[in-house]
């Protein structure tokens, strides 16, 4: 007899895992027979449980690659590789993810290979397009890196290595959304509709959390960081974007990732104790808390500036810190953009 206290790292909370596991399979199935309805109120539905099973997957990526889930990382790195499967991040491999995103957590830094400022300024005719698609709320910034994604080991030079597994991920997926755009264009359309709130959700959540700059040091051994284990200046870059600190179980509509700072003072925490952790750290206020509606303001009113961090109606720099902090809370900050913990570049 299998018991779960010996295969799963918390003896107490894995059935809330199990939990979350089971809702992101079924409600991405039923996501996926929903679409195909002729019944456009079931279309309408199936979108939204679609997105939010992919939503789930993302974070569960996030939590497998943070080994809380299982005692074994290779379990844990079986479920991030399936769960990527869901949410559309399988092109590149779980590990470069996790590599990635371990480096974002000890060295306090957002470290990628991809420079897209650079890359914007001299396509500046692609640009304009993007800019023009962000401010119809499509995420077209975030497309293009996980665009990047999918062709990752033709793009990036270190990962040649990976290209016969790279290609057959295209030709199944690829082959699969053509399978079903010729017998089904709506169902197909439905598909694209879902991932883009995917991708609006998980940047949603991740523009306000840190203001490290970034360094195109992925690949380089020798980098030093400069804040590299001062976790008295994570946490002062560091900032949560919960939903609602008075109705905490709203939160698990993204897994409790706006807990942040509790996160990254723990990233071993699984994502169920995230809020009695952050209530031990910081107690009941909201002192590193940006509020909800603040989150939503500056997410609409910097849509399109916030891609390359100039123009609007902010003079100067972007504050850092408890200023930043402070900033935010006034909806006086553009946030970050297309830094998600899906994209390993």
């Amino acid at each position: 007899m299998i018991r779960p206290a010996r295969i799963f790292l918390d003896p107490e909370g894995w059935p809330l895992h199990v939990l979350a596991v089971g809702y992101a399979v079924a409600a991405y199935a039923a996501g996926l027979a929903g679409i195909f309805s002729a019944n456009l109120l079931v279309n309408l539905l199936a979108v939204l449980l679609l997105a939010h099973a992919m939503i789930i997957a993302a974070y569960l990526v996030h939590e497998a690659g943070h080994n809380t889930i299982f005692r074994d990382n290779a379990r844990n790195a079986r479920l991030g590789r399936f769960m990527s499967w869901l949410c559309g991040a399988c092109y590149g491999t779980f590990e470069d993810m996790r590599y990635a995103h371990f480096r974002h957590h000890v060295d306090n830094d957002d470290v990628v290979w991809f420079d897209y400022e650079a890359f914007l300024r001299r396509h500046p005719v692609l640009l304009r397009i993007i800019m023009a698609l962000e401010w119809c709320y499509i995420p077209a910034h975030e497309i293009l890196m996980h665009a990047i994604m999918v062709f990752t080991s033709f793009l990036i030079p270190a990962r040649r290595n990976q290209r016969a597994r790279n290609v057959t991920v295209i030709l199944i997926r690829g082959g699969i959304f053509l399978a079903v755009a010729l017998y089904s264009p709506k169902a197909a359309v439905l598909y694209v509709v879902a991932y883009m709130i995917l991708l609006q959700v998980l940047r949603f959540m991740d523009s306000l959390q840190h203001d490290y700059p970034y360094h195109t040091t992925l690949f380089e051994k020798d980098y030093q960081p400069p804040h590299k284990g001062d976790s008295e200046w994570e946490q002062a870059h560091t900032f949560s974007v919960p939903f609602s600190l008075r109705f905490p179980l709203v939160n698990w509509l993204t897994l409790n990732f706006g807990y942040h700072n509790a996160h990254h003072a723990r990233p071993i925490v699984p994502w169920y104790r995230l809020p009695a952790l952050h209530r031990e750290l910081y107690g009941d206020g909201g002192e590193n808390v940006i509020p909800f509606g603040r989150q939503l303001s500056i997410f609409h009113r910097y849509r399109v500036t916030r891609i390359l961090m100039e123009g609007g109606d902010l003079a100067g720099e972007q504050p850092e810190g408890a200023a930043f902090l402070a900033a935010a809370k006034q909806g006086h900050v553009y946030g970050g953009n297309a830094a998600s913990f899906l994209t390993s570049f």
